[in-house]
Parts: structure tokens; sequence; C-alpha cells
């Protein structure tokens, strides 16, 4: 017996797998991934008060000031809301600024990738799961 109770199931789990691990590394491989963040970057906007914006320098100033509390009074919560906030505010905003596109591609590349993400996925599913019969 084989992988999930099946005759020959290694041949189609390993395939699988092989096929799967292809086919979404030539899918991650064939994005690009574009950042804008800078100092100057807005990161947030809000469109009250005549639309003002966050930039990721403006972070910094409560994580300065959070430093500072901390290294006075470690104690102080205040001090760490400021800057464990401001360190998960800065790293949502360089996640939110960045940018996916995929490659030029043609047809053939991209119906090739999908059979072998999604052939892969069926094939390995197929192999740990028994047949009837």
């Amino acid at each position: 017996m084989g992988a999930g109770g099946t005759r020959g199931g290694e041949w189609q789990f390993f395939v699988g797998l092989t096929m799967m691990v292809i086919g979404f590394y030539l899918l991650l491989n064939s994005i690009h991934i574009y950042s804008q963040f800078g100092f100057g970057t807005r990161l947030y906007s809000f469109s009250a008060f005549g639309g003002f914006g966050v930039t990721s320098g403006m972070i910094m100033i409560p994580f300065v000031a959070g430093i500072v509390v901390l290294f006075y009074n470690h104690r102080n919560y205040f001090g760490w809301f400021l800057t464990v906030g401001s360190i998960l505010a800065l790293i949502f905003g360089v996640i939110a600024s960045t940018q996916f596109s995929f490659r030029p591609m043609s047809a053939f590349d991209l119906i090739v990738i999908l059979v072998l993400c999604f052939g892969g996925i069926g094939l390995f599913l197929r192999s740990l799961f028994p047949t009837k019969g």
C-alpha cells in the first residue's frame, strides 16, 4: 500500500508534489514587487479636515518620544504604547504601500503555470485518499 492506502500512491504523491513546487515557484518568480516607501510618502490619508495625510516621517515622532519615555522609565505603559504602536504603524504602512504585478508573459506560459500548480494539487490530494474499487 502506498500513500493514503492506495496502490501507486507514492508515484502520484511525488509527481503531484513536484508539479506543485515547480508551478508555485514559476508563479512566484513571475511576480514583481514595487514599493514606494519613503519618509515623505503618505502612508495613511484622512478626508476629514481638508485631506490630512500621515507620512512615515510623522510616525517616527511618537516612536522617538516613546523611546525617550522608555529610557527614562521602562515601566511606563504610555511609552510602551507609543513605541510598539509606532513600529506596528510603520510595518503596516510599508506593507500597505507595496504593489504587486505580473511580468509580461504569454497565455501559454500562464496556462502551463496554472496546470502545474493546480494539477499538482489534484494529484497530491488524490494520492492521500484511498480510491474505491
